[in-house]
């Protein structure tokens, strides 16, 4: 009798046992995100892919109105920032965004293919800038005085392309003025030069367009 009973409790046991292994537990939720608030995008959120409107900086003072189909990220040193290009009527168009101590916001839309005969420099002024590091080394170009910033190797990875690039780089602020001029110098290749201009980043409207 007792080896029946013994019996009767352990399959008792085992399809307790059997329920909780075949039981279906409820799948725990996976904790949100902070959700984007598209309406209201900053600079710092443009992307591939965005379409990018800027107040009164297009030809003849029009708002600026371009689709960005790439992105590229830049680190020389400690400094960093990435940009956002497009096509604009007949050339390419840069949204530069900075995100250092404070939000800087700035903009190429300039036509004009610059060399450095245009700058009145030459590739041994450039070295010797960046040899002396001096932040009172200036030259002139389009009426206005532009100070030496900084010139270091850089490096940057386009959203477009597979490998990271590195290259030489200055950087030149026009005094008393919105201008910052970049000069790019890679491997095999010419001298890259892009004026930028400075502008409010409330003056920039990004709306969200597909993922690159």
């Amino acid at each position: 009798m007792l080896t029946i009973t013994v019996e009767a409790i352990l399959g008792v046991l085992l399809v307790i046992v059997l329920m909780n292994l075949f039981k279906k537990h409820p799948t725990p939720p996976v904790p949100a995100g902070p959700v984007e608030d598209l309406a209201n995008l900053k600079p710092t959120d443009a992307r591939a892919g965005d379409a990018i409107s800027i107040s009164g900086v297009g030809d003849e003072m029009t708002d600026l109105d371009f689709t960005a189909d790439r992105s590229t990220w830049y680190q020389a040193g400690a400094r960093q920032w990435f940009e956002v290009a497009g096509p604009y009527r007949n050339r390419r168009v840069f949204l530069r965004v900075a995100n250092n101590e404070d939000i800087e916001v700035s903009v190429h839309t300039d036509p004009r293919k610059i060399t450095l005969e245009d700058l009145g420099v030459s590739e041994d002024d450039l070295a010797q800038m960046d040899e002396r590091q001096n932040t009172a080394d200036n030259f002139e170009f389009d009426n206005k005085l532009w100070m030496y910033v900084i010139s270091r190797e850089a490096q940057s990875k386009r959203s477009d392309l597979p490998q990271p690039e590195t290259f030489y780089y200055w950087e030149f602020r026009e005094q008393d003025g919105p201008g910052t001029l970049a000069i790019r110098k890679a491997e095999g290749e010419p001298f890259a030069i892009t004026l930028y201009a400075s502008i409010p980043a409330a003056d920039v409207t990004v709306y969200r367009g597909g993922r690159s």
